[in-house]
């Protein structure tokens, strides 16, 4: 089983501009000058997280998706992050997870900020899928859904008899007053699933005023902080290795006395 080198790009997002940031984001993903196999972007990185849904909402297959895929295919690795999209007449707040080889896999936002405007407007993910790359199982969620372990729990496999992922993603717009929670809950979310866990926030101010406090962090499966980024603008760049993972879960099997719990709509 080989390593992941995870890249997380940590920014500020011009307010409602797409064109504007797909060319920043791009030039950061090119200035990445090691070989990554993740490359790892904030929530709604396209755009922000403005109300202004029916401007920034994309169908699928337009403009922000043809450009993750182009990005993942020059680079020769995954890229990830959510942005808004308008899939039936319904908006999504939606993972996005382009591959090298053309293909992508999708997971769409479940927990809607219910002080926000925006997201009562939003429609939440029904079930929750688990991202297969390069050998490792990954488990991508947006933001506001680090606060619910139930939805990121992991679990052993019935029929595998494997831990359902290897590794747990959040990418966010978490504001600034609340972000020792964000510093806590990504460390715990590591211990309690036994999983590498990798967290990418926003920086600046948006057009609504909010302020954003980066803290991108991955940290190890033990709860331990592997590399951290404070409020400047940066990439950081981590390699997660399996072999260990593997060993630490064969002689603490933690996972398989979890509680079996189904959530029901």
């Amino acid at each position: 089983m080989s390593d992941l080198s995870l890249a997380l790009i940590q920014s500020d997002i011009h307010w409602e501009n797409v064109d504007a940031n797909l060319a920043m984001f791009e030039e950061k993903i090119w200035n990445i000058d090691q070989p990554v196999d993740v490359i790892l972007l904030p929530e709604m990185f396209n755009a922000g997280f403005s109300g202004n849904l029916h401007k920034i909402a994309e169908v699928p297959g337009l403009k922000t998706q043809r450009w993750m895929l182009q990005m993942a295919a020059q680079k020769k690795a995954m890229v990830g992050g959510s942005y808004l999209v308008n899939d039936g007449g319904k908006l999504f707040n939606r993972f996005f997870a382009a591959k090298p080889d053309g293909t992508f896999e999708t997971n769409d936002k479940r927990h809607l900020f219910n002080l926000s405007d925006i997201e009562s407007k939003l429609t939440p993910a029904s079930d929750r899928r688990i991202v297969s790359y390069k050998g490792w199982k990954i488990c991508p969620m947006i933001c506001y859904d680090l606060r619910f372990p139930l939805w990121s729990q992991n679990s052993i496999d019935p029929t595998t008899h494997l831990p359902v992922y290897d590794l747990l993603v959040y990418v966010a717009s978490w504001p600034k007053p609340r972000i020792a929670a964000w510093d806590t809950l990504l460390k715990a979310r590591a211990i309690e699933n036994q999983s590498y866990v990798a967290g990418v926030n926003r920086i600046g101010t948006d057009g609504n005023g909010l302020e954003y406090a980066g803290h991108s962090a991955v940290y190890g499966f033990g709860g331990d902080e592997m590399v951290f980024l404070g409020n400047e603008e940066g990439v950081i760049i981590q390699k997660t290795e399996k072999d260990p993972l593997d060993e630490f879960r064969r002689k603490l099997p933690f996972l398989k006395d979890g509680d079996s719990v189904q959530i029901i709509d």
